[in-house]
């Protein structure tokens, strides 16, 4: 079954990634996979950070001659920054700066409890949003599984702020999000969150917002309704809440659904040589599985907790009233967080690809796959 393992600090030697589950003979796409990782360091409102990586990937195993060999494929990314941070990282000498004013909003106070850590850095460095560098490198391996079937993965940014775009577009829209700096594609609004954003960073403040993922051309039959842990739905909406920041992920129409009758939600069933829709309200997913439709999500992300004017805190060691601790980061992180989240719907949906139609290699699943849907007709 396909799954991955990452590992690494935001300010270590690096991030590493495992992939175990991949098919045989899957054309892997450097070039591709490096893109796709500039795009997550794009997005109006990102810090200086930014500024110094230059992230790329390098493969240690699994791949050979171009193609993966059904082995576990182990990935490398290298942080830049490390060699600003060696007196504070280095995993041999002692460490003399100590952290312990926890940021509200943020893992650092919950998790230095639970772990029993008196320096707060041991838990900021791992709960860190520089992790879904990895997660977006893995994220586009799935998506090259993936387009081996015809499924593509899309997003835009809905809302920063108060500037929200309510219209819905078609997936000729879709690919154009790259142009804007903030991935609106709503142009009217762009400039309005441009300058919402600069404010905002005048203020020592940061900013949330929301974003859609759009999964086009995945075959009913994704999922389970048998059992609870199987259900399409919920394995996405996990997925999507387990990104840094994330607060509330919601399903084609639901949140309109949930004030609206059953006559006015439910998208009727029609057949003109292949089973479609007129409407999608249900986001692609029908108890549980996948129903033929684009799978729409979108995810809704609080404003980063690092904020130059830190909020009120305590400091952990003295139990006093403190200002909590400064880390540098982004402003703005919802344009970047689409991009990574289209990571984790690719991942998911090849794990289920992987699960419907398993094979030991990408011919046994395309024929699989291939076969399934001659079914349908």
């Amino acid at each position: 079954m396909l799954r991955f393992l990452t590992a690494g600090e935001s300010h270590g030697k690096g991030l590493v990634g495992i992939i175990e589950g991949l098919p045989s003979n899957l054309k892997i796409d450097i070039d591709f996979i490096n893109y796709e990782l500039q795009r997550r360091q794009k997005g109006y409102g990102r810090g200086n950070r930014m500024k110094i990586e230059k992230d790329k990937i390098s493969i240690l195993s699994g791949v050979r001659g171009g193609i993966t060999i059904g082995g576990p494929l182990t990935i490398f990314i290298e942080n830049k920054d490390y060699e600003n941070w060696i007196e504070k990282m280095d995993i041999h000498n002692d460490i003399k700066e100590t952290i312990t004013k926890p940021r509200p909003g943020h893992a650092d106070f919950a998790g230095s409890i639970k772990y029993n850590q008196s320096d707060i850095r041991n838990i900021l460095e791992r709960s860190s949003a520089r992790e879904t560098a990895m997660r977006v490198a893995i994220g586009s391996i799935s998506k090259l599984m993936l387009k081996e079937i015809g499924i593509d993965i899309y997003s835009y940014v809905t809302s920063i702020g108060i500037f929200e775009d309510k219209n819905n577009y078609d997936i000729n829209h879709f690919k154009s999000a790259d142009k804007s700096p903030v991935r609106v594609l709503n142009k009217s609004l762009e400039g309005n969150i441009i300058k919402e954003i600069d404010k905002t960073k005048d203020k020592g403040d940061t900013l949330g917002g929301s974003f859609k993922v759009i999964s086009t051309g995945v075959p009913i039959g994704l999922g389970s309704h048998a059992q609870w842990d199987r259900k399409l739905d919920a394995k996405l909406a996990q997925a999507i809440m387990s990104l840094q920041a994330i607060k509330a992920v919601e399903i084609g129409d639901g949140i309109n659904s949930s004030r609206n009758t059953g006559s006015n939600v439910h998208d009727e069933i029609f057949y003109n040589g292949r089973y479609f829709r007129k409407t999608n309200n249900a986001g692609g997913i029908e108890g549980g599985i996948s129903n033929g439709e684009y799978i729409e999500i979108k995810a809704y992300m609080k404003p980063i907790p690092s904020l130059k004017k830190p909020l009120k805190s305590i400091d952990m060691k003295s139990k006093k009233e403190f200002l909590a601790h400064k880390e540098r980061a982004d402003i703005c992180a919802v344009p970047a967080a689409s991009i990574v989240a289209e990571s984790i719907v690719a991942f998911t949906i090849a794990k289920e690809i992987s699960i419907k139609f398993g094979g030991d290699s990408m011919q046994e699943i395309i024929s699989n796959y291939n076969n399934y849907i001659n079914t349908q007709k």
